[in-house]
């Protein structure tokens, strides 16, 4: 059976793999689970919940316990040495050789020699290297294994080195000998025997207990806010060790896993519905998902590779970017939420998840905050200080709590919150990146647009007075009501400043460029002067590409007449022609229809601010009148269909329309002459 997907299913799919890549990259990214979840020091307060035992386990001895025991047990062990008796044969027929080619003919020095060498052979001979470990190490004795393979115990103090045994053999030595290097015959004839030494060890360490009793299953080892002393400490050191053996086994890391799988598809879940139910266009937008979903997994790959391969301490991540950029691109619950989410995702990698969650959403909240309307660079600075401030504060307050003692807080947190409050102001260049890769317009980019001193701006004051007054006047109207009804204000306000620019190509066609002249139009056919009026949104397009403005504000220039008429020369074209049926097109804007929130108040403040300029008296009834017409004929027209605004909205912008009308045309005083 075939399987057919509408297009809308196809784009759901799409969207759950994504979020379904998250969770596996995620999962990937944790640490193993085979570390201990628990940090402690000796003297400082149990900080988490309280723990009991859930299997039985030694209780491991400390470092310096075993050391201490297997040096009182190593005082009674003795290195081992071979005897090799041949040496003193050799050296001796290598003397005789000698002392026969120079002639030597005195019985005394060979008898003499004999008897030395064989004294002091016999006690053994050993390397200097040897005798200084044996000095250092305090050994009163070696186990020397003669030739029959039988050892007996040697005093060091008797064992000579070669330098030893030349000045005993020289001491009393007939003063004919004493011409001759006896230093060449003497050679070592102790050797370390390194297997039986060692074998010789390990039977001693034998009886050597790793361990000081156990701990039962269920048994109560520690409270939140005990503190840890010696004791304490060793049990919880031989449960991290015996923890950290039962995770690596298979069994264990599987259910892991599986566990991880469940928590982090269950969070990344919680984060589709809410774009799902409560963020339509950022849903609807694969772009939008993609930048979020590569926010998250960049902090989270952060945290992951700073605990898993660094010995950096994880409070260095800026944290707080990824509510910073989806608050400047989105909106202050988006940013939270999706912070939230990622806040708790990492709180299974870290050791105390109380303190990092309690930390992270309180800077978290402080970012948002001080972002509610971001129209400088200066803010970010703001924004990383007031972190930094928060950071510190949620820090010390924890750690009073907890401690109990400000002497026993680690100040070196203020500097791993001071290093990631630094790394948050290359924000500005993740914003631009994000704006140039997802073709999407932070706040900072829409302050630089409105900047009515910039080139294009000037050169459209110099070119279209008369309508770059109207478009200010549109933009105020516009601005007022998008804050009416929370649609983005700022973008509204630019993107009203732009949506008359095509009129600079042709701005002597327009009326309120003309100054009172002839109008050129009132010689043209209808159709003509019709497609001139027409072509001034085309014109806009072309100018605000070449421009390189961005999307989002070309879509205010294509969408603020929509597809309505140009009603002068239409009406006026049936007028003239009764009996002619006129061509639809040639009179009607090619569009496309106001898309969202922002560019349907555009359309509105356009039409209202331009019909204003057209009464003949300005009273309250007038304004109210016109206001009202005019809004209703487009919804009549269906101008509105494709933006989510509703008839709230539209009310609340009618309202927001007259107020400001009647200000801008409000009765003034007629100040008197002065009598004759």
């Amino acid at each position: 059976m075939k399987i057919n997907f509408s297009q809308s299913q196809l784009q759901n799919l799409l969207k759950a793999g994504l979020f379904a890549c998250l969770v596996i990259l995620i999962v990937f990214l944790y640490p193993s689970e085979d570390k201990f979840k628990y940090q402690f020091e000796i003297g400082k307060p149990w900080s988490y919940e309280l723990i009991t035992a859930s299997f039985d386990f030694p209780i491991y001895k400390s470092d310096q316990q075993i050391a201490k025991e297997k040096d009182e047990i190593l005082q009674d062990y003795n290195p081992y040495f071979k005897l090799d008796t041949t040496i003193i044969t050799r050296q001796l027929k290598k003397l005789y050789a000698d002392l026969q080619k120079k002639g030597e003919s005195s019985p005394h020095i060979p008898v003499y020699i004999v008897r030395k060498f064989q004294s002091i052979y016999s006690a053994g001979i050993i390397s200097v290297d040897e005798y200084n470990k044996l000095i250092n190490e305090k050994r009163e004795n070696i186990s020397c294994i003669m030739p029959n393979r039988l050892s007996r115990a040697i005093p060091v103090k008797n064992i000579y080195t070669p330098k030893s045994a030349y000045e005993e053999i020289m001491n009393d030595a007939p003063a004919a000998l004493k011409s001759y290097d006896i230093n060449i015959y003497l050679s070592d004839n102790l050797k370390y025997d390194s297997i039986m030494s060692v074998m010789s060890m390990n039977e001693l360490l034998k009886n050597l207990s790793l361990t000081s009793g156990m701990v039962q299953s269920g048994e109560r080892i520690i409270g939140r806010g005990e503190i840890v002393t010696p004791n304490i400490y060793l049990v919880l050191h031989s449960l991290k060790i015996e923890s950290e053996k039962r995770n690596s086994s298979l069994q264990q890391s599987s259910i892991a896993v599986i566990g991880e799988i469940v928590m982090i598809f269950g969070l990344m879940l919680l984060l589709f519905l809410y774009i799902y139910l409560f963020r339509p266009r950022i849903y609807e937008n694969n772009g939008n998902l993609i930048l979020i979903l590569l926010l998250i997994l960049m902090i989270v790959g952060l945290t992951s590779f700073t605990i898993r391969f660094t010995t950096l301490n994880y409070y260095m991540v800026p944290f707080a970017l990824l509510p910073i950029i989806i608050r400047v691109f989105f909106d202050s619950r988006t940013a939270l939420f999706a912070h939230i989410i990622t806040v708790l995702t990492i709180s299974f990698m870290v050791d105390n998840a109380f303190q990092f969650i309690l930390l992270q959403i309180t800077i978290g909240m402080a970012a948002v905050s001080s972002l509610k309307d971001m129209s400088q660079r200066s803010q970010l600075a703001q924004t990383a200080l007031y972190i930094f401030i928060s950071y510190i504060v949620m820090y010390l307050a924890f750690e009073c709590i907890s401690e109990g003692d400000i002497q026993r807080i680690n100040m070196q947190y203020i500097a791993y919150f001071g290093v990631s409050s630094a790394f948050l102001l290359f924000a500005y260049v993740l914003i631009y990146l994000f704006e140039k890769i997802f073709n999407l317009i932070s706040s900072v980019t829409l302050v630089e647009l409105t900047n009515i001193n910039s080139d294009l701006m000037m050169e459209f004051s110099e070119r279209a007075p008369g309508t770059f007054q109207h478009s200010l006047q549109v933009s105020n109207l516009a601005t007022e009501a998008a804050k009416k009804i929370n649609a983005n204000s700022l973008l509204v306000r630019t993107g009203a400043l732009y949506h008359d620019i095509g009129k600079m190509k042709h701005p002597e066609y327009f009326i309120e460029n003309q100054m009172g002249g002839k109008n050129p139009l009132s010689e043209c056919d209808f159709e003509v002067a019709s497609k001139i009026v027409i072509n001034h949104v085309t014109d806009g397009v072309e100018i605000a590409k070449k421009s390189h403005l961005p999307e989002q504000i070309i879509n205010f220039i294509g969408t603020h007449h929509g597809f309505s008429k140009t009603k002068y020369f239409y009406n006026s074209y049936i007028n003239a022609n009764p009996d002619k049926r006129p061509d639809e097109a040639v009179f009607t804007y090619p569009g496309p229809l106001p898309n969202n929130k922002e560019t349907a108040i555009l359309m509105m403040a356009d039409a209202v601010e331009a019909r204003s300029r057209s009464l003949s008296e300005y009273t309250d009834a007038s304004i109210d009148e016109m206001v009202e017409s005019m809004i209703d004929g487009q919804i009549a027209d269906g101008a509105f269909k494709e933006a989510p605004i509703s008839f709230l909205d539209v009310e609340i912008v009618k309202s927001v329309f007259k107020e400001k009308i009647k200000n801008i045309y409000h009765n003034r005083i007629k100040y008197p002459e002065i009598n004759k």
